[in-house]
């Protein structure tokens, strides 16, 4: 039994806390997900973070695309919500608990990728104990569903929007993983409180920049205030991981906003599903 432990502040609120209602609605998303044909071989994907009722059938898409894999572990990226001095941040416990079981952390990859960035950046992982940040957890029910076989976690909060360091922790993960077995999830939503017109505008143009599969993009886009992704230096820095790891193209598989769910159009989330793909041969 593993003892440290990192306790979940979500189950019971933004996901069920129990196991069977958990696996039995997210194997719903799972299975109400119409993907397009995926040319290539996924390598990663990219996934909202609210709660499940509200982002889950968006999500559904995301892991869709993964299921039956079996991979080694997942390294997850996302945004961090609260204010941190440091820019990159990971757990000190040695596995996530969700209702569904513990998903171990891939601790000497975390320490490999830590001396990686200190080399190259100047700047490393900051390990934090019990945080509360949701949109790396509200992923792992998905990934426990949607893989094959049990995983390794490599998680990173990225807490700074910075082209520079985002660019320096894609190249260094992309190093770390090239020959393993390891996927990649990008955790992030998009336009946040507008009405539902302006932010199928501001989201489609967001999407449209993570098909170009241009990461420097994203920053330009938002600094132009065309759109906008809470998750933006976790997906840009999963983006330019996978581009090194041999990916070439970026195919969104659904979007919607949190009004589509409550019926409220005035002030909205928005939500996207995207997969990151190598093409075959």
């Amino acid at each position: 039994m593993t003892i440290n432990l990192r306790p979940s502040p979500l189950a019971g609120t933004w996901y069920p806390a129990d196991p069977d209602s958990l696996a039995r609605s997210v194997d719903e998303y799972l299975a109400q997900a119409e993907l397009p044909e995926l040319n290539g071989e996924v390598l990663g994907v990219i996934a909202p973070h609210a709660g499940h009722i509200y982002s889950g059938p968006v999500a559904g898409y995301a892991f869709a695309a993964l299921r039956g894999q079996t991979p080694d572990g997942i390294a997850v990226l996302s945004p961090y919500h609260n204010f941190h001095t440091s820019p990159f941040l990971t757990s000190s416990h040695s596995a996530y608990v969700t209702p569904l079981g513990e998903i171990p952390v891939a601790q000497d990859l975390l320490e490999d990728l830590d001396d990686r960035l200190h080399h190259s950046l100047g700047v490393g992982l900051t390990r934090v104990a019990r945080d509360r940040e949701h949109s790396l957890e509200i992923e792992l029910p998905f990934l426990q569903r949607s893989l094959a076989r049990p995983f390794h976690l490599l998680p990173v909060m990225v807490r700074v929007i910075d082209p520079h360091l985002a660019e320096g922790l894609g190249q260094a993960l992309a190093d770390l993983l090239r020959g393993r077995n390891f996927l990649l999830v990008a955790s992030t939503d998009l336009s946040h409180f507008y009405t539902q017109k302006q932010a199928e505008r501001f989201d489609a143009e967001m999407l449209r920049q993570f098909e170009a599969f241009t990461p420097e993009s994203l920053f330009e886009t938002e600094e132009a205030g065309k759109g906008f992704a809470c998750g933006l230096g976790a997906v840009a820095s999963v983006l330019w991981a996978a581009r090194g790891l041999g990916a070439d193209r970026v195919q969104v598989l659904h979007h919607a906003t949190s009004g589509d769910v409550t019926g409220d159009f005035s002030s909205v989330v928005g939500y996207g599903a995207a997969a990151i793909l190598k093409s075959r041969g």
